[in-house]
Formats: C-alpha cells, sequence, structure tokens
C-alpha cells in the first residue's frame, strides 16, 4: 500500500526527533498509520531453518520466539550453552509449537565461528536466515581472541565470516545485520577501525563498529547477491534491552517509560526474514521502513574512506576477492 505525503511527512518528522520515533511512540503511530507493511503471513517460514545470534537474551529472544511463530526452525546461537537451553525451555512453556535448538558460538572468536559455521552447513541442509544480533560493550578497551577490537570483532568481523562460511547453505536466503541508532553520532574510522587511537569509549566504541556495519552494507550486499542472498541493516529503535539496562543506567532510568519492550525491538528483524517478496537488498531499515545511512553531514564518509574500511575488512576477516 502506498503512503500518501502527509503520511511520509509525519514518519519522517518522527525519525527525525528520535524521541517520536525511537521510542513505543514512534511504533505505536506507525502500525497506525495507512500504508503499514503487512505482517509475514501465518505460517511464511514452516520448515525453513533459521539462526539467531545472541539468542540468550533481549532482543535475541525476542527475534527467536518471532520466527518460531512464524513456523522457522530457529537455532538459538549462544556462548553460554547452559542459559541458551534455559531459555529455549522458556520460548517453549509460551509457545508449546516452537522448534528450537541451541548452538554453542563465541562470535567475536573467528576460530569459533568457522568451526561452528561448518559443523552447521555439514548437518542442515538449507538455511532461510541468519541474523546477526549479539552485541557487546565492553567498559574498557577489549581484544578478541585474534587480537581485535571486541565491539568491531562482535558485530563486523564475526557476522560477516560467519556468513561467508555458511554461504553454501544460504543461497536464495536472507541476511540480517541488528545494529544501532547510536551510529549516526559517528563518522567512519577508516583510519582507525579498531580504536588504538585517543581516549576509548565503550558507548563510542559500539557505535563505531555500527557505523562500520552501515557502511559496508552496501558491499556485502553486493557480494553475496551472486549467491542470490539479500543483505539487510536494521535498528531496533530505543529497546529495554539488557545491554541498556546494564551499560546506560542514566540513559534507561530517564527514558524508562518510554523505552521500548524487546518484541517491539525485534519486530523489523522477524519483518525483514519473514516478508514476502523479499525486501530491496542493501537498504537500512527501521520499522519496517528503509532509512537514511546519515542525519549529519559530518558523519558522511568519502570513496577513499570506504574503500580503506573496506580493505580492513576483507584482510581482517580473510576474505576472498570473490566468495567461495
Amino acid at each position: 500500500m502506498s503512503r500518501s505525503l502527509p503520511v511520509r511527512a509525519l514518519d519522517t518528522a518522527m525519525d527525525r526527533t528520535l524521541v517520536l520515533g525511537y521510542t513505543r511512540i514512534g511504533l505505536g503511530v506507525r502500525r497506525s498509520l495507512p500504508g503499514w507493511p503487512d505482517d509475514p503471513r501465518p505460517g511464511a517460514l514452516t520448515g525453513r531453518h533459521c539462526l539467531v545470534t545472541g539468542a540468550s537474551s533481549g532482543l535475541g529472544i525476542a527475534t527467536a520466539e518471532g520466527l518460531a511463530a512464524l513456523g522457522a526452525q530457529v537455532h538459538l546461537v549462544v556462548r553460554d550453552e547452559e542459559k541458551g537451553a534455559r531459555v529455549r525451555d522458556e520460548i517453549v512453556a509460551r509457545q508449546p509449537t516452537a522448534d528450537l535448538r541451541v548452538w554453542r558460538c563465541d562470535v567475536g572468536d573467528l576460530v569459533d565461528v568457522r568451526r561452528f559455521a561448518a559443523e552447521v552447513a555439514a548437518e542442515l541442509p538449507a538455511v532461510h536466515a541468519v541474523v546477526h544480533n549479539a552485541g557487546v560493550m565492553p567498559p574498557t578497551r577489549s581484544d578478541s581472541a585474534q587480537g581485535h577490537e571486541l565491539s568491531m570483532a562482535v558485530h563486523v568481523l564475526g557476522p560477516v565470516v560467519m556468513t561467508e562460511e555458511l554461504l553454501p547453505v544460504l543461497g536464495g536466503g536472507r541476511v540480517v545485520l541488528v545494529s544501532s541508532g547510536g551510529m549516526y553520532s559517528q563518522r567512519l574510522e577508516a583510519d582507525d577501525p579498531e580504536f588504538r587511537r585517543g581516549d576509548y569509549s565503550p558507548t563510542a566504541a559500539y557505535a563505531r563498529s555500527k557505523r562500520m556495519q552501515v557502511e559496508m552494507l552496501p558491499l556485502l550486499a553486493d557480494r553475496w547477491s551472486l549467491d542470490s542472498i539479500t543483505t539487510s541493516a536494521m535498528h531496533p529503535g530505543w529497546a529495554d534491552t539488557p545491554g541498556v539496562q546494564e551499560s546506560l543506567p542514566r540513559f534507561r532510568s530517564l527514558t524508562r517509560p518510554l523505552l521500548r519492550d524487546n518484541e517491539e525491538g525485534a519486530d523489523t528483524s522477524v519483518w525483514l526474514v519473514g516478508a514476502e517478496p523479499a525486501p530491496a537488498s542493501g537498504r537500512f531499515w527501521h520499522d519496517r521502513r528503509a532509512r537514511p545511512v546519515h542525519l549529519l553531514p559530518t558523519t558522511r564518509a568519502s570513496e577513499p574512506d570506504r574503500a580503506r574500511a573496506w580493505a580492513w575488512l576483507k584482510e581482517s576477516a580473510g576474505l576472498d576477492e570473490t566468495p567461495a
């Protein structure tokens, strides 16, 4: 359904004012407006395998539950298998027909990512979707097992390597990178992607890694289009996730009545996986609409910056010139 000019103007105004667009107010208003995209049809994912990383808390649980409700066999990809098993049991208690399986993987450890992806590719005939939801915000600068800054390893390198390794079973499927509206505050740091210079800030490092996701999105979408994969990034708005509760307590105390619950935050991820036809590839989404990747002119990246960032990503993730 097309949207009228006043509806588009209202949607854009909410998006730019943040408080209206990113809170539960924005989602509630948008759902009531003409042109809100249809929900995926019931059973849309029946018989399909979907992977969700970081599936043992917050948005990951809500995403897994939403995909299971559409009939998918959902694979909960977690670091702590015991916690993952508890989450699986909790979801099944609420949704007895849910088909869930727990897998262990540390997304920040590229060796473990390759081990996990090889096991999945050997066992599953096909994967319909991977939702890269795992997230971290370490209070001090931390390195991954391979010596990469941890936020960048978990949010960028791990998802890229996992997707590459899953290409044999992911053809024609969908990849969703769960980003953050916080990336709007940062520019692409092509000359220092791993925050080795200056005073480290957890929130800045987190937002920089999310900016990297979004800047690399068109290049990744083009690369994976050779396998007919739809690649998207989205941000959930301001959701009351464990990460917000632990890392941004002051922000949470000021905004708590307005924060989205996890189901509201995961809505667009579930929609991107289940909608038919597939949403356009290479776009950045929020509340089921493609959004701009820059709100401030100071965050716009030059083509040389993108080229340097892409070169760093290819080297750090060990990417061949063309996908395997």
